[in-house]
């Protein structure tokens, strides 16, 4: 006789729940895995969007100090040159 002939009903319906029950567990836990892996992936690119936001505000602080500079540079600049123009114009 055969494994199915001795097997009952009753016992069948068990392995077949125990199957589905144990599928059902492998599901959720690779889906739970995925998800996790999925979220862990996402905190580590809004970390970075962080930095890089926070790199991008140094690098324009910078850069407003610089012009700031250069702005200051260029009106002397003008000055000197508005003094050397007038002195020209003095000398015959």
């Amino acid at each position: 006789m055969t494994a199915l002939a001795q097997t009952s009903w009753p016992d069948a319906s068990i392995a077949i729940v125990g199957i589905l029950f144990v599928t059902t567990l492998s599901v959720v836990a690779i889906w739970q895995i995925f998800a996790t892996a999925k979220a862990r992936m996402a905190v580590s690119r809004e970390q970075a969007y962080k930095r890089l936001a926070e790199e991008a505000v140094q690098v324009q602080s910078k850069t407003a100090e610089e012009l700031g500079r250069t702005s200051a540079e260029l009106t002397e600049l003008r000055r000197q040159t508005g003094e050397l123009e007038r002195m020209l114009k003095e000398v015959p």
